[in-house]
């Protein structure tokens, strides 16, 4: 219990370390506010991004899985039996930290008790040292998600706010969202349960409270799949447990938001009126942060807040009224 009450000063001292080292390779980025619906939203752009190492092993051969034998230098602690952290070796917001499985676990599979309880140790780590953390998951093709090992990823909320201009206004997202989700909310459906208090929530109790949520998304997900003219279907499956939708979580000590995705992203125009992108997004949309890797995206977004929205609306299922029957 000593590692995780650390867990903020260990997570810094470790990147500092592992960046010092060359172990990992941290993106600056330039950050921008924009609006969408009254919400703010970061956007960050990194030049650098465009010289990320890529993989030089032959097509056919297995995909490398960076969570099976975590590197020395990136590695933080064992959280339990069943879960380890570990730092981002590639982030672009300092303190990016990541929980996964010690074993082999599928991340398209439904979350599992010990999954849940262990993010919330880290949330609790951080909340008792007076500081915030933002966790989220992909799951699925259309989710953002960029390995197949079971994970849910952290930022230290500290460090999201690394490079706003002064005065800027930005909060995390997830905290910001009830059910009364409308129109002129965010232009996606999401799913939002409050987390009576995540110091005595059990992993029975927090995971009751995502696989309600999940029922909910998977329910909007074949209505909107049932209607005429839509193209959106739902994934193969080949194992039991297996989620036949994609989705992103977003965790704080207080919310749990789970969105369904239909798309990892969209083309938008640049300012010149040619067609760019896509622009991908994960689960950190539900922290209210977007990461684009071209200039001509970022002049597009900054220059017009509707390109926002558009993007926004084409990763999600249209926003349905929420009736009180449906609220948690």
């Amino acid at each position: 219990m000593s590692t995780i009450r650390a867990l903020p000063a260990l997570v810094r001292a470790q990147f500092k370390t592992a960046q010092e080292a060359g172990d990992l390779t941290f993106y600056p980025t330039q950050v921008a506010i924009l609006s969408c619906n009254g919400l703010p939203f970061q956007i960050r752009f990194s030049p650098a991004l465009a010289s990320k190492p890529k993989s030089n092993k032959p097509r056919n051969s297995k995909p490398v899985d960076p969570f099976e034998s975590p590197q020395k230098g990136l590695f933080l602690a064992d959280l339990s039996s069943t879960h380890y952290l570990v730092l981002n070796k590639f982030p672009v917001i300092p303190d990016h930290f990541i929980l996964a499985t010690k074993r082999f676990e599928e991340q398209t599979d439904l979350l599992e008790e010990e999954d849940l309880g262990a993010a919330y140790e880290c949330l609790k780590a951080y909340r008792a040292q007076g500081e915030e953390l933002f966790g989220f998951f992909n799951s699925g093709e259309h989710s953002g998600a960029s390995q197949p090992h079971r994970h849910i990823q952290f930022l230290p909320v500290r460090s999201m706010r690394s490079g706003i201009d002064e005065g800027a206004s930005w909060t995390v997202l997830a905290d910001t969202l009830t059910g009364n989700q409308d129109a002129a909310d965010l232009p996606f459906t999401y799913f939002v349960s409050e987390i009576p208090d995540a110091n005595v929530a059990t992993p029975s109790q927090l995971h009751t409270i995502y696989t309600t949520l999940y029922e909910r998304a998977l329910r909007a997900s074949q209505k909107f799949a049932g209607r005429p003219g839509t193209s959106f279907s739902f994934l193969e499956t080949t194992r039991k447990g297996e989620s036949p939708i994609s989705y992103n979580i977003g965790l704080t000590d207080r919310k749990m938001v789970l969105c369904p995705r239909v798309s990892e992203g969209s083309m938008i125009n640049s300012t010149e009126g040619e067609v760019i992108g896509p622009i991908a997004l994960n689960g950190t949309v539900l922290g209210g942060t977007l990461l684009v890797k071209s200039n001509e995206e970022w002049q597009a977004l900054r220059n017009d807040e509707s390109k926002l929205k558009e993007v926004l609306e084409a990763i999600g299922i249209p926003p349905q009224k929420i009736g009180l029957d449906e609220r948690l």
